[in-house]
């Protein structure tokens, strides 16, 4: 079966046609919960979170409720207008009060919403915001836990959006309003089903108008259409787009993008217009032969990533989500499972822009390891889960990148089963979105594995149990078991501190203080090279990309991480695994790297190095002197029993077109 779909970039952009987006971020006033008395609060830009105790590993870190004020003059001219204030992420129940009035609750951590305030507004003066933002834990809110930190606060942006009484929906779930489905696509040709959201007067009529534009402006493809709003001053427009020899989205190889401009008119004049960017493509997946973009095979190179980072919690700025895109591009990553949650729409908009596959997921985190539970079995919960998943296909259905939806990660059937929950979200994900795959990451044998499209495992071989080889043996077993059914590894990983280095290469304990660097690039050699020879993986995603905040963990150098990461938490060091990957997906920036330069200071005067590199031939110079020329296997090059003298050593690697690489060495 082909599944295809034609993808939107949603990038809002400022117009004078009756829309205004304002950026809210700046200057508000914040007060714990917990404060009572009055003026004592402190003044915050956003994105904004309060628990930089999670990141000092306070365990019991403040799970509570932080509130957030403001006051904004409202222009006695915007009277008739529709003023929408839209959240891009809070954590994880917001209810908003305007001049002390109620104006609305939303219950989930990871995804937009958007209020209308109008009937709360004082024209012409000054107007409150009060929102009160609590991120205890709830029994009817997914996440019910997580192996990561629940940072509580207003941590992506926050606008005020301002648009004509006829305007593109803000009310869809916290989407734009605009969903545009493919029905048909191949090089030859592409149909667009573009469904507009509009709202206006009872009874009234407006026109839409949709044109895709080229990036030189020329114009590709138009279309327009009459409504008329019903009784709740609501209407839905469809068109139909039909474009010849499309040139189409392929991922990192042409990451091509269309614009789009979508218009509303009333009267002849326009009343607001929405600007977005557009990819076309179409994929499938076979349990044989893996991931398929455009009918070429492509191999899933992906890596998982949470969304925060050292000192600054989840309160990143756009700067900070482009740096983790260009460390990827660097290491040469095509995919990436956005880990355990939806992610701020910029990071789609990115991967959009990258070329990167996105497999994108509510956060129905299981226990996985630990003794709690994942999922709750009364209704309010189901229903915050349907929510939660509507939220995410319908804010991020326009996005090229994204081709899976995730529905669970490491969920047990044990006490509360959750298979018919699983399976009724699966249901409702087809009905959202009929072109895109559903799948999981499962961490145990059962029912739970058959209800998705695709499945996917977390496995661990070679870190809390086994061999690293043994992912291979792993992978054969589940094919065989599974043969009708696309079967992928959605989470391996070791950890690794940059400060534990070791002479010999020895399995560490896990949870342990000592986590060694050399065996986590060994883990993913031995991972890597049993991947590589099995095409029948559709995916498979390194856990995890970057260190990432887990207060309640007691393992490796530092209390409080995940160090799992091919990065540091601070983005500042690539740890050599990371080398081992750009060596075998990046073959387009030459380089050469010398692992463990770290372990500055050794004992033993004979040993081991290890070159990575994806240039095919490479030379070591110890000291002046050449020690040979090696080709490599999987980007590795070894020279066993180096001889240092007493001191200092200099240690260079070469590359044939003169790419070096140089490391101190004392003894």
């Amino acid at each position: 079966m082909k599944y295809i779909l034609i993808i939107f970039w949603c990038s809002i952009v400022c117009q004078s046609w009756g829309r205004e987006v304002i950026s809210l971020n700046r200057s508000w006033k914040f007060t714990p919960g917990y404060e009572t008395a009055k003026n004592t609060y402190t003044e915050v830009n956003l994105p904004h979170t309060w628990n930089q105790d999670a990141l000092a590993a306070k365990v019991n870190y403040e799970r509570g409720l932080g509130n957030y004020e403001k006051d904004i003059d409202i222009p006695a001219a915007w009277q008739g207008k529709r003023l929408y204030l839209r959240f891009k992420g809070a954590n994880t129940i917001t209810n908003v009060f305007i001049n002390s009035k109620h104006a609305g609750e939303h219950r989930g951590g990871y995804t937009a919403f958007a209020m209308d305030i109008t009937p709360y507004i004082h024209w012409g003066t000054k107007n409150n915001i009060w929102v009160r933002v609590n991120n205890s834990p709830q029994l009817d809110i997914m996440p019910l836990l997580g192996d990561f930190n629940m940072y509580g606060g207003i941590y992506r942006d926050v606008e005020l959006i301002i648009t004509d009484p006829f305007h593109i929906s803000l009310s869809d779930y916290g989407s734009y309003g605009l969903y545009f489905t493919q029905t048909d696509v191949s090089r030859e040709k592409a149909r667009i089903l573009a469904k507009i959201l509009v709202k206006g007067e009872t009874g009234c009529s407006s026109v839409i108008r949709v044109k895709i534009e080229d990036p030189q402006g020329k114009n590709i493809v138009s279309a327009e259409q009459e409504i008329t709003f019903d009784e709740q001053g609501e209407a839905v427009g469809e068109l139909i787009l039909n474009i010849s020899k499309p040139h189409l989205w392929n991922g990192r190889k042409d990451p091509f993008l269309y614009k789009t401009i979508t218009e509303l008119l009333r009267k002849g004049q326009i009343t607001d217009r929405v600007e977005e960017k557009i990819g076309i493509r179409y994929f499938r997946v076979d349990p044989d032969k893996g991931f398929f973009l455009n009918d070429e095979p492509l191999q899933l190179r992906g890596v998982c990533r949470h969304q925060d980072r050292a000192e600054i919690g989840n309160a990143l700025f756009p700067s900070h989500h482009r740096e983790d895109m260009e460390i990827m591009k660097e290491m040469g990553v095509n995919a990436i499972r956005l880990a355990h949650y939806p992610q701020d729409r910029y990071v789609y908009d990115l991967c959009d822009e990258y070329g990167f596959i996105v497999w994108a997921e509510i956060p129905f985190v299981g226990p996985g390891g630990y003794r709690d539970k994942g999922f709750v079995d009364q209704l309010s919960f189901r229903e915050n889960g349907k929510i939660q998943l509507k939220e995410l296909i319908r804010q991020n259905y326009n996005h090229p990148s994204i081709c899976f939806w995730g529905l669970f990660n490491e969920l047990k059937q044990s006490g509360d089963d959750p298979l018919n929950y699983v399976e009724e979200l699966n249901t409702l994900a087809h009905e959202e979105d009929p072109y895109r795959l559903t799948t999981a990451a499962s961490n145990q044998n059962g029912a739970l594995n058959e209800v998705t499209d695709l499945i996917a495992w977390n496995q661990y071989y070679g870190w809390y149990g086994g061999e690293p080889a043994g992912i291979g043996k792993w992978a054969d077993a589940v094919h065989k078991k599974y043969p009708e059914k696309p079967v992928g590894i959605s989470e391996y990983g070791a950890g690794a501190s940059i400060l534990h280095q070791q002479e010999e290469l020895k399995k560490p304990v896990a949870n342990s203080y000592w986590h060694p660097e050399n065996w986590q690039a060994f883990f993913h050699e031995e991972h890597w090279k049993a991947i590589d020879q099995r095409p029948y993986l559709w995916g498979t995603f390194v856990w995890n990309m970057f260190d990432f905040g887990a207060a309640h963990r007691q393992e490796g150098e530092m209390a409080g991480k995940n160090d799992k990461g091919l990065v540091t938490f601070d983005r500042k060091i690539k740890k050599d695994a990371f080398y081992f990957y750009k060596a075998n997906w990046n073959l387009e920036e030459p380089f050469v790297y010398i692992t463990g330069k770290r372990f500055e200071k050794r004992s033993e005067m004979s040993q081991q190095i290890k070159i990575y590199s994806n240039q095919p031939e490479v030379e070591l110079i110890l000291n002046g002197k050449s020690l040979g020329v090696k080709k490599g296997v999987y980007g590795i090059f070894t020279w066993t029993e180096i001889q240092w003298k007493k001191g200092e050593n200099i240690l260079t690697a070469r590359s044939k077109n003169g790419i070096t690489d140089e490391v101190k060495i004392l003894f």
